[in-house]
């Protein structure tokens, strides 16, 4: 096992910027996700890491080592990649092995190694079959047993499940947490689902046009994001956004009507904005009645008519006003709705967040301090 850090990386292809002076510093251990849009420069960080390409500028330490000019046999890491990239001419065994049979290990420590990975990832009774016989999650076990077998220093997995069916994703989500967990191996994991971050990460590095937005634990990308891209991007369905306008010097007029007061802990922040965006995400929005009507000064309340609702079985999703300004709640399903209907809105002051409407940066949050 052992620590990673990113100092200053930066990488182009040509004279196009891909990467732009990323900072990163992962514990001994950790289980690091990072997520965002195709294009963002995850993978290409996790190529740079493994050593399978050249760094531009900046370092990269692997257990405190710089690794910048070491090749990748000599790193002390695994890679997991999206396709499995297992031999289809040969058996389970024989995938798992492989790398050790060109090290030139024994037949014994291979056996051994063999049955030990086998045991861990549930491939036992695999251990004769081919590739072919073998189911997609199967195939994926492989491979991951393929690297499990080199002990290591770091794993760096590159969209390990995207070949998966919903259902597999999800068992598979499980049993790599849990690998991780039993094996304490440092991991770099790469996804654009962000769902399977929130779920394996210890921390998550959330990734834009090359570069880092917000580095940090799941609950805390969540509640406190560092701008409107994280607060939308973490979370189902999305955060809504709103612009607003100050009506008054304590008071903000909202693009669906809404009127609110705004909360004295903010009141200097949003007071510099030019243009200012308040957001709240759908299950901090309820049904009016679900409110005393007198709490006026801590709410927002407004009308609005239903769009359209997508019901999920334990909860729906209705989408409210028009199609340039849809605002999306997320409701029980208990609650009965039909397009068409006007509804009664509230929402804590509270539980919105503020954001300059000119950078995207987010000047209040619903935690106060």
């Amino acid at each position: 096992m052992a620590s990673v850090r990113c100092e200053g990386v930066v990488k182009n292809f040509g004279d196009v910027r891909v990467l732009n002076g990323i900072d990163l510093d992962i514990q001994d251990g950790e289980f690091i996700v990072s997520v965002g849009p195709s294009g963002c420069g995850k993978t290409t960080l996790l190529r740079l890491i493994a050593g399978l390409e050249k760094i531009t500028e900046g370092s990269i330490y692997i257990g405190g080592e710089r690794v910048n000019d070491v090749p990748p046999k000599r790193r002390n890491i695994a890679m997991v990649f999206q396709n499995y990239a297992i031999y289809p001419h040969m058996t389970v065994a024989e995938n798992i092995s492989f790398g050790m049979k060109i090290r030139g290990s024994s037949k014994a420590d291979m056996e051994i190694a063999v049955n030990t990975v086998a045991t861990i990832l549930g491939l036992t009774d695999l251990l004769h079959r081919k590739p072919k016989q073998l189911s997609g999650g199967q195939r994926q076990r492989v491979a991951m047993g393929r690297a499990i077998i080199r002990d290591p220093a770091v794993f760096l997995m590159d969209e390990p499940l995207s070949n998966l069916d919903a259902e597999l994703r999800t068992q598979m989500r499980v049993e790599i947490k849990s690998l991780q967990r039993r094996l304490r191996t440092t991991t770099i994991y790469v996804t654009h689902d962000q769902v399977e971050a929130m779920t394996l990460a210890d921390r998550i590095a959330i990734m834009k046009d090359g570069e880092i937005q917000q580095f940090d634990i799941p609950d805390e990308l969540y509640s406190k994001p560092s701008n409107k891209f994280v607060a939308s991007f973490i979370g189902t369905p999305q955060m809504n956004f709103l612009k607003a306008e100050r009506s008054s010097e304590r008071e903000l007029t909202l693009s669906n009507g809404g009127r609110m007061v705004i909360p004295p802990l903010h009141e200097g922040a949003i007071a510099k904005l030019a243009k200012i965006e308040v957001g709240i995400r759908p299950e901090q929005v309820r049904i009016a009645d679900d409110f005393p009507s007198q709490d006026s000064a801590g709410s927002v309340r407004w009308r609005s008519s239903v769009n359209l609702f997508e019901a999920l079985g334990s909860e729906t999703i209705v989408h409210f006003g028009s199609s340039d300004n849809v605002l999306k709640v997320k409701v029980g399903r208990e609650i009965k709705i039909m397009e068409g209907d006007d509804i009664d809105l509230v929402f804590d002051i509270d539980s919105a967040y503020f954001f300059c409407g000119d950078t995207g940066v987010c000047v209040g949050h619903a935690l106060k301090g």
